[in-house]
C-alpha cells in the first residue's frame, strides 16, 4: 500500500452521519457512509446517503494521482469535482481551489478513532469565506 493511502485505513468502515448547513439553518442533517478499499487497496471508495432532499448523496474515489492524493467527487445532482487530500495521523482533510466555489473540509478523528468530525468551508470568490457541511461521523461497524 502506497505510505499517503496508509492513514486513510482510519476511515474504513461504516458510519452513521449527523450535521448543519448553514443554509439550512434548524435542521438536522442525517445520513450514512461507507468507506473500502476496491480490491488491491489502491482506490479507497466512500458511498454517502442523506435522509435530508436538500443534500445530494455521493460516492468519491480516494488514490493517488500524478503522485499525489486526489478524491474524485460525484453526486446524485450529477456534479463532479476533484479534490486535493491529505491525511495523517488523526486528521483527513481535502480542498479544492476553484475561482467559483473553492471547498476545504477538514476532519478530526476521536482518540479512540470511533468519531470523525469535520467541518466544511466555501469560497465563492477566492477571498471571503463561510460555514459549508459540518458533520459528525460515529462508526457502526469496521
Amino acid at each position: 500500500m502506497d505510505d499517503q493511502l496508509r492513514h486513510l485505513n482510519a476511515l474504513v468502515g461504516e458510519w452513521e452521519t449527523d450535521g448543519a448547513h448553514p443554509l439550512l439553518p434548524g435542521e438536522d442533517i442525517r445520513g450514512r457512509a461507507t468507506f473500502e478499499w476496491l480490491d488491491g487497496e489502491r482506490f479507497l471508495i466512500q458511498r454517502a446517503h442523506y435522509d435530508h432532499p436538500a443534500i445530494p448523496d455521493a460516492v468519491a474515489v480516494i488514490g493517488v494521482t500524478d503522485g499525489r492524493l486526489a478524491m474524485h467527487y460525484f453526486d446524485s445532482r450529477g456534479v463532479h469535482r476533484v479534490y486535493e487530500v491529505s491525511a495523517g495521523p488523526g486528521k483527513w482533510e481535502f480542498r479544492r481551489e476553484d475561482p467559483d466555489l473553492a471547498q476545504q473540509f477538514t476532519g478530526t478523528f476521536s482518540d479512540d478513532g470511533t468519531t470523525l468530525t469535520t467541518r466544511g468551508r466555501m469560497s465563492r470568490n477566492g477571498e471571503d469565506w463561510e460555514d459549508d457541511l459540518t458533520l459528525t461521523y460515529r462508526r457502526t461497524a469496521v
